[in-house]
């Protein structure tokens, strides 16, 4: 059974330490940042985990976008729109991707570039690293329009900006991610229309051929069976925290591989690798075993680094058990 993240893991940046990379600062070429996603790769590898993320440590889920983007500014801890929407002619992510696969194949000789993941529906034992994308709709309904679009125009809006996430899709699909991972936590939320979030989608992710997932967290239990329309291989949810989520499995026609959340992320608390694998039993009997890819409930990137491994290591340990 293959095990992942959902992407963050708390690693800030780190200051010059060596010799090396005192006279790279003074010479203003240190990236504080590098040893951050070297740190949330080792951590990850480290506690058992198969697919790793970078850890997205420059910032959180809004503002590594929108500080990028075209069109679109952070500003006082804010995101917003201030222009027409345009795609990037460079990657956002594609050089912390690099920087974690060349962390994972000095930390672990089992991870390689564009890892396959999935050989038709069934989901191999491999390790690798998968680039994450916060969705189209989730960055424009986190954002405020100051300019170009207003509220009648917010759809042609997200239509543009999942045209320039599909072209950091693709910088990341050939710089080695093993998977693309496109997050939209406003899907649950109520305040997304679903047929304008799924027509995005279908421009995010047009062209891509290396496997997809989207992670949608919170209570899913009104919108799981309208998530299988998605052009996506995984639909990744919450089910240790929010229990009622394992109904959806009973009832749903399911069509994707879940992403089988299996700690909960809003807690300190260290779930035992006991209570964790009682969890995955269950879902074994909901949906089978290959059906399923177990994962933290969301990003852990607002947990301490101890509990956050630990969780990680528990959660590990209690797939084995499985096999």
């Amino acid at each position: 059974m293959l095990t992942t993240v959902v992407g963050s893991y708390p690693s800030p940046p780190r200051k010059p330490a060596s010799f090396g990379s005192k006279i790279s600062s003074f010479l203003g070429n240190y990236d504080p940042y590098q040893a951050a996603v070297e740190f949330a790769v080792e951590q990850q590898i480290l506690a058992g985990i198969n697919i790793i993320s970078t850890g997205q440590v420059r910032g959180d889920m809004i503002e590594i976008f929108s500080s990028q983007i075209t069109g679109m500014a952070w500003e006082e801890g804010t995101s917003k729109i201030k222009g027409k929407i345009l795609p990037l002619n460079y990657s956002i992510g594609s050089n912390d991707l690099k920087i974690a696969l060349k962390t994972a194949k000095n930390t672990s000789e089992n991870f390689k570039a564009g890892a396959k993941i999935i050989d038709g529906n069934i989901l191999k034992d491999a390790n690798g690293v998968k680039g994450v994308i916060t969705g189209p709709t989730t960055l424009i309904l986190s954002s405020r329009m100051e300019s170009f679009y207003d509220l009648d125009s917010r759809d042609k809006a997200i239509m543009d900006i999942a045209h320039a996430l599909n072209k950091e899709a693709k910088f990341l699909e050939g710089d080695g991610a093993s998977v693309i991972q496109i997050d939209e936590p406003y899907l649950s939320t109520g305040m997304a229309d679903i047929s304008t979030a799924l027509k995005a989608i279908k421009i995010t992710v047009n062209g891509l051929k290396v496997p997809l997932a989207m992670h949608v967290c919170g209570d899913v239990t009104s919108i799981f069976g309208k998530l299988m329309r998605f052009p996506v291989d995984i639909i990744d949810c919450e089910f240790m925290g929010i229990k009622r989520n394992l109904e959806v499995l009973e009832t749903t026609n399911l069509k994707k591989i879940v992403g089988f959340g299996s700690v909960d992320t809003k807690t300190e608390k260290v779930e035992s690798p006991e209570e964790i694998h009682e969890h995955l039993r269950k879902g074994v009997e909901l949906i089978g075993v290959e059906n399923m890819i177990v994962d933290p409930d969301c990003g852990m990137r607002m947990l301490p680094q101890e509990v956050a491994f630990q969780k990680l290591k528990n959660m590990t340990e209690a797939v084995k058990w499985l096999s």
